[in-house]
């Protein structure tokens, strides 16, 4: 349980530095839109992506396989734009959340979003716990 809170900021951090950065990608809050508001619709649109991530995306690059091997890793980007484009969808559905202005705002905005969760990771890696011993 440890491990998914500390993972869930770390994707809800991780998105709202990307939004920091990337112009062209956005989060609008659920109303009336103050801190509060700001840092629970963070944190839903990171559930949101976690579980688009674990159910499509792992199915994704399972199939796809052969072309992630012919690419060297390369549609790795197009398909997290691709997340992040379903997850502008399913969070528009809830009245608020991601939004995405255009598929290279995608691709921009999963390289960021990537890299500032690995970087973020690195750093939080002892508050997840040790997996040892678990099996």
């Amino acid at each position: 349980m440890q491990r998914f809170l500390v993972r869930l900021i770390i994707n809800a951090i991780a998105l709202w530095l990307t939004t920091l950065i990337v112009s062209g990608i956005s989060v609008n809050a659920f109303p009336p839109g103050g801190t509060l508001e700001t840092v629970l619709t963070y944190l839903i649109v990171a559930v949101v992506f976690g579980v688009v991530n674990a159910v499509i995306g792992n199915t994704i690059r399972i199939v796809a396989f052969p072309l992630y091997v012919l690419t060297l890793g390369l549609l790795a980007l197009v398909v997290n734009a691709l997340l992040l484009l379903i997850v502008q969808w399913v969070s528009s559905l809830l009245g608020f959340g991601l939004v995405v202005e255009s598929f290279w705002w995608g691709v921009l905005g999963a390289l960021v979003l990537g890299f500032i969760g690995w970087v973020l990771g690195v750093f939080l890696r002892p508050l997840m716990g040790s997996d040892r011993g678990r099996r």
